[in-house]
């Protein structure tokens, strides 16, 4: 058995401190054990989500003109209700909100959402408003404005002071039926400081390289490329601000590329459903998905 002392010593000097010394009854390391191990266990608690929701939406022009990308509508609600709807459904429903491009708009619209999807009883007499039926939302959104022009890399910089150790992270224009809690287990199960969702989709987005479950390689948008691609929907560490050189950076280029160059990106491969929404074409496919009722992105 290793003494104490000795064996604390050691695990002190291993990478990220992710391993622990299991002790006899006689106060020695008996054995050492990975970290990972115990937290890959753990039940998903209620994580916080990370929605970059500030973009132009330039490739969406037609709808975009007055309101922003994330509140164009699939169905009879937006494509960001939508996405936090999905996470809320894993337990997941602590909300940050990186807004930018009329930002007010998404604002105005969950600071009411629960009197738009209720039926209600307006008493004038004494400026009272009370949900008679319908769905009553428990989520917690925290709003930041961070900036008109900020790259996505910039917008997490200025999140800084709002944001846990650990947190989901995804895209105001993407769905996925991707299960999340797999997400959090896979990256809880190693040393990666972010986890991307892998999935397969049209070569004009950017590729991932993956050996076993890490990504050696990041590429954005080579249209040449039919590997995988970033898909959103991390799991990622806050030591991922290390990364990000300034507001004018893109987390998708140097933050990305440099963590997977250093082997701290994995991969979570996600052959199902996957769908952005870039263009008016993408918005009417999602759309006809929602209107034939089999919505992958919906949990029965």
């Amino acid at each position: 058995m290793l003494n104490f002392r000795s064996g604390l010593t050691k695990l002190i000097k291993f990478r990220f401190g992710m391993h622990m010394p299991i002790l006899s009854n006689f106060s020695t390391a008996a054995s050492i054990v990975s970290l990972c191990v115990f937290r890959a266990k753990l039940q998903n608690h209620n994580m916080q989500v990370v929605i970059l929701a500030g973009g132009l939406g330039t490739r969406l022009s037609e709808l975009t003109s007055t309101i922003p990308k994330p509140m164009v509508m699939i169905g009879d609600q937006p494509i960001l209700y939508h996405i936090m709807k999905y996470y809320a459904s894993f337990g997941h429903k602590d909300f940050v909100i990186a807004l930018g491009y009329k930002g007010f708009e998404i604002k105005d619209y969950f600071i009411n959402v629960n009197n738009r999807n209720s039926d209600l009883e307006l008493d004038f007499t004494t400026g009272t408003t009370k949900i008679i039926a319908g769905e009553t939302l428990d989520w917690k959104i925290t709003f930041v404005d961070t900036g008109l022009e900020t790259q996505t890399g910039g917008r997490l910089l200025k999140l800084n002071a709002h944001l846990e150790n650990e947190f989901l992270l995804t895209y105001g224009d993407g769905l996925s039926d991707v299960d999340i809690n797999k997400v959090i287990e896979s990256h809880r199960a190693s040393d990666y400081l972010a986890t991307v969702t892998a999935v397969i989709p049209p070569a004009r987005f950017g590729s991932l390289k993956i050996i076993g479950n890490k990504v050696t390689a990041f590429s954005e948008k080579n249209p040449k490329d039919e590997s995988r691609i970033n898909g959103g929907f991390f799991c990622v560490s806050k030591r991922i601000l290390d990364f990000i050189g300034g507001t004018e950076i893109a987390f998708e280029r140097e933050p990305l590329m440099e963590l997977a160059k250093h082997g701290l990106l994995g991969a979570y491969r996600h052959d199902g459903f996957w769908h952005s929404m870039d263009t008016l074409r993408d918005q009417q496919s999602l759309n006809t998905i929602w209107q034939s009722g089999d919505v992958p992105w919906v949990k029965p």
